[in-house]
């Protein structure tokens, strides 16, 4: 009997009862829990939770040796599910490395750059065509309100404007237009004469013809819209034109250089009348002369034209 006895004893100390054996998969749980406030049951719908809530509380019913677990998410067949979706939705278990790059969620960055662009774009055409007055202050807001956006893409675009030197900060009121001189024009002039002439010479002697027929279209562009007076139009394919020859010369800050001074040199100035169509004509035709020196290997004509080009006389 009381060897019975002993058997019954030992087996009551192996065999633990339920309630014994619930402390681990609460433990289990706990730890589903912590992994659900550190991701995926963040977003859940409250109607998921709750099924998922259901699931654990019905968790004693089963044997013993059976682990209670939630029922994991199935991974939708045609991609991600928004975290925006509605109730009873699955959560995204998209894996990391699937996922898209950052900037394709930020279209709203974007856009602002997007703006701003076309607000300094704006500006510089407004500055070109003399509908912004040098000495004049201009507030962000005012000219916010013209454009029809918020202030903070002009705000940014001015920034940029002054630090080309296009206009000056004026605190607590907005930016002003600077001021520019007829003498101030001439010395802008022949600094870039000084630039351009050595570089245009040495490419005479060293490229191609080839490369100068690539650069044509260019050169008819600025005679395109010097033929209907747009100067805005005309400021922007000269640009591009004189900063196509310049890259040819394989030196970036010569071009950034070269680019800042024609910027400079580009808004009206005080005492000086706006450019007039005839004067924007001779111009883009020297555009075309001067490329087919550059063919020829004229290194006489060239030097004439450049210098002619920036400064009115053969120097």
């Amino acid at each position: 009997m009381e060897q019975a006895r002993a058997r019954a004893t030992a087996r009551s100390e192996r065999s633990p009862t339920t309630a014994e054996a619930s402390p681990s998969r609460s433990n289990e749980w706990d730890e589903v829990s912590f992994e659900a406030r550190d991701g995926s049951w963040a977003s859940l719908p409250e109607q998921t939770r709750g099924e998922h809530s259901h699931t654990h509380a019905g968790s004693a019913d089963r044997s013993p040796g059976t682990t209670a677990r939630p029922p994991r998410p199935r991974a939708p067949e045609d991609g991600p599910t928004p975290s925006t979706a509605g109730p009873g939705s699955e959560p995204d278990e998209t894996d990391p490395a699937d996922r898209p790059p950052p900037s394709e969620h930020l279209p709203r960055t974007v856009q602002r750059h997007s703006v701003r662009g076309q607000i300094l774009q704006a500006l510089r055409t407004a500055l070109i065509d003399g509908e912004l007055t040098p000495g004049e202050v201009y507030s962000a807001p005012a000219l916010a309100e013209r454009f029809g956006v918020s202030a903070t893409p002009v705000r940014e675009a001015m920034q940029r404007l002054a630090a080309e030197g296009t206009v000056e900060v004026v605190p607590n009121r907005g930016f002003r237009i600077t001021v520019r001189t007829p003498r101030e024009l001439a010395e802008l002039a022949e600094v870039r004469a000084l630039i351009e002439v050595p570089v245009m010479l040495r490419l005479a002697r060293t490229t191609p013809s080839a490369h100068w027929v690539g650069l044509r279209p260019l050169a008819e562009a600025t005679v395109a819209a010097a033929a209907v007076g747009d100067r805005a139009r005309y400021a922007e394919v000269d640009r591009s034109f004189h900063r196509a020859l310049l890259s040819l010369a394989g030196n970036d800050q010569l071009v950034s250089v070269a680019e800042d001074l024609h910027r400079r040199s580009q808004w009206p100035l005080t005492g000086v009348a706006i450019p007039r169509r005839a004067e924007l004509v001779a111009d883009a035709a020297e555009h075309l002369a001067l490329l087919e020196a550059l063919a020829a290997q004229d290194l006489a004509v060239v030097r004439t034209l450049v210098r002619e080009h920036f400064t009115g006389s053969e120097g």
